[in-house]
């Protein structure tokens, strides 16, 4: 088993993580050793017999450690806010168990196997989701995590509906609380866990998306009569973007055989609008952006952010590791990447309720009386909108704490929940356009779409009817959405034509 965990098989490389390291735990052992032993040469070792921050130089006495690491797991639980969803909680806990496993860190035996226990029992501790810099790791939201291994604390329940305080776990699986070993509570603290588990879980989510972005995009185009010359391999060769070349290559896999298109024998518009014509470089551009993403929070996932380090050659050795930079910076690039793609999504939808290539005006024959498809055009502008706000990158922001000794924090925790909240934005704005394109393609009849926008218009078809009046939207859109969730419509649409880029 490879201890290298992959963002795009984030669930299952997780998993078979923690299962491996039930029976091993051959270097967390090789490190607590260290720690045991430099703690009989009476020298200070940074928050293992001194204080934290801006009590470094305080040292503490042989008697005091324990409390020292209990104390800094209670007072640093003082997050805020809305719980962190149970799904990307459950992959908070997973990495850490990961990042610890690595050997850097000392954590004690018996704390690491009762994490190891959580994680395999799907005991999901209840964080808040404020409360972070991260700059020193996530501190606050770590410290949550590690609540319950003192008995206090909650966990999700198993539908992640509501909590269960752990004492009340604790009794039921006949659990003790744990006694932290020096270093322990500073280990658990420390990291960037949160933050790797928002932008992991995102970007997994994400790389599905994108295949079915070029999807419901191709199923506009086919709609509006659009202009296959825009994805001429000719055109890309020339400007060479890994994803335009890869946006330009499933458009012409997906509307393959396409009676639209091919009855437009004299192409009326000279040029399609940009929200049409450009899409090889706009969706390029974000795929291309996430995949920058990808790379550093998987590069971060895979790394020790612990602090002080203990090192293989028998020394202790204190650094930055824990600083939000790297992932703070690439969250905020992917959230200004994923909202663009909303952002020309909802443009597609106006452009269908135009009623561009001869289609009619709000997607409905009887309007007056019916709005049609307009106002699920409202509820698309507001999420772009919202997104556009929630672009404002936080990792430009910095407040000093620790009485200036982290005068820079990276504010990656906040990059981190935007990111979240953008992302099922999106969802939503390219569910409408789904839903809108598939209305405009029923006008199309007999005519066939492409091959690709074919299947994707009958697996909409299948779950959500055409309109010929006003009607309920919200549990098609929900549908819509659903049917990307599960990726059924990439499934599907790839099935028929062939694996997309």
């Amino acid at each position: 088993m490879s201890d290298h965990i992959r963002i795009a098989n984030l669930e299952s490389d997780l998993s078979a993580r923690v299962k491996s390291l039930s029976s091993s735990s051959e270097h967390v052992n090789r490190s607590r050793k260290i720690v045991d032993e430099l703690l009989k040469d009476g020298n200070s070792y940074y928050g293992i017999n001194t204080g934290f921050g801006a009590l470094a130089s305080k040292k503490i006495s042989p008697k005091e450690l324990e409390q020292l690491q209990y104390n800094i797991i209670v007072s640093h639980s003082v997050g805020v806010g809305e719980l962190i969803p149970k799904d990307i909680s459950r992959v908070m806990l997973q990495l850490k168990i990961h990042g610890l496993s690595l050997g850097y860190s000392g954590i004690s035996e018996e704390v690491f196997k009762r994490l190891v226990f959580f994680a395999e029992n799907d005991l999901v501790p209840a964080v808040p989701s404020q409360g972070s810099l991260g700059a020193s790791g996530d501190l606050a939201p770590l410290a949550h995590l590690s609540l319950p291994l003192l008995g206090m604390g909650s966990f999700w329940s198993e539908d992640g509906s509501t909590t269960i305080r752990t004492s009340e776990v604790y009794e039921k699986l006949s659990l003790e609380p744990i006694k932290l070993q020096p270093k322990d509570g500073l280990a658990l603290c420390n990291g960037t866990q949160m933050m790797g588990a928002y932008g992991s879980y995102v970007l997994t989510r994400a790389i599905r998306l994108l295949k079915q972005f070029d999807i419901i995009s191709a199923m506009t185009l086919d709609a509006i009569k659009g202009s296959m010359s825009p994805f001429d391999a000719r055109i890309h060769l020339l400007r060479p973007h890994p994803g335009q070349t890869a946006v330009a290559d499933n458009f012409r896999k997906l509307l393959a055989d396409s009676e639209i298109l091919a009855s437009e024998k004299i192409f009326t518009r000279v040029q399609d609008p940009y929200s049409v014509r450009c899409i090889p470089q706009v969706h390029g551009a974000c795929r291309d952006t996430i995949a920058h993403a990808l790379r550093v929070v998987e590069t971060e996932i895979n790394s020790v952010t612990d602090n002080p380090i203990v090192c293989e050659e028998g020394d202790i050795v204190s650094g930055g590791n824990f600083h939000g930079q790297p992932i703070a910076f690439a969250l905020d690039f992917a959230a200004i990447a994923l909202a663009e793609m909303a952002n020309i999504s909802e443009r597609r939808i106006y452009l269908l309720l135009k009623g561009i290539g001869d289609l009619p005006k709000l997607l409905l024959d009887d309007t007056g009386v019916n709005s049609g498809f307009m106002i699920p055009q409202y509820t698309a502008a507001s999420l772009v909108s919202e997104n556009k706000v929630l672009c404002h990158p936080a990792s430009v922001d910095s407040i000093p704490s620790c009485l200036g000794q982290e005068d820079h924090v990276s504010m990656g925790s906040i990059s981190a929940h935007k990111l979240y909240r953008i992302f099922n934005n999106v969802e939503n704005v390219l569910s409408i356009e789904a839903l809108t394109s598939a209305q405009a393609l029923d006008f199309r009849t007999p005519l066939k779409p492409g091959r690709g926008v074919q299947k994707a218009h009958q697996c909409i078809r299948e779950i959500a009817a055409h309109r010929d009046r006003d009607d309920y939207f919200g549990d098609s859109i929900d549908a819509c959405r659903s049917l990307m969730q599960k990726s059924s419509l990439l499934k599907a649409v790839e099935a028929e034509v062939g694996e997309l880029a």
